[in-house]
């Protein structure tokens, strides 16, 4: 038997999708999620907190520009949408796109194990 056909099916679709696309699908998903805020971000407007200064407090450490420059980013991407309403003062709130929801199970499945194996982990030790 050859070392190719020992593979197993998951190398297999791996290298298939490199030859395709000339590109790891893993990589390509980081290039529009990845980073230090666009996750957490996505998370927070996946659990209904919508306006921009509800994401500046809850998120410590970003600054406005950064959050300003990571909202952008992912409504350029598509992921997410920003309302803007005509009221004074200002009203603009953000929400999930189909294309940013089809996200949330790895946004689900990543706050699950951050839940399992650092923050309950890190209180058991």
């Amino acid at each position: 038997m050859k070392a190719e056909e020992k593979r197993s099916t998951a190398y297999q679709k791996m290298v298939k999708n490199y030859l395709k696309y000339n590109q790891c699908p893993v990589s390509a998903t980081i290039s529009v999620i990845g980073g230090k805020w666009k996750p957490i971000v996505l998370y927070l407007i996946h659990s209904d907190v919508h306006r921009f200064g509800e994401m500046l407090r809850m998120l410590e450490g970003i600054s406005k520009k950064m959050l300003t420059g990571t909202l952008r980013e992912l409504e350029k991407d598509g992921l997410i949408h920003r309302k803007v309403f005509a009221v004074v003062p200002p009203k603009v709130e953000y929400t999930m796109t189909a294309k940013g929801n089809t996200l949330c199970p790895l946004i689900i499945q990543m706050r699950e194990w951050g839940l399992k194996n650092v923050l309950i982990a890190s209180n058991l030790a």
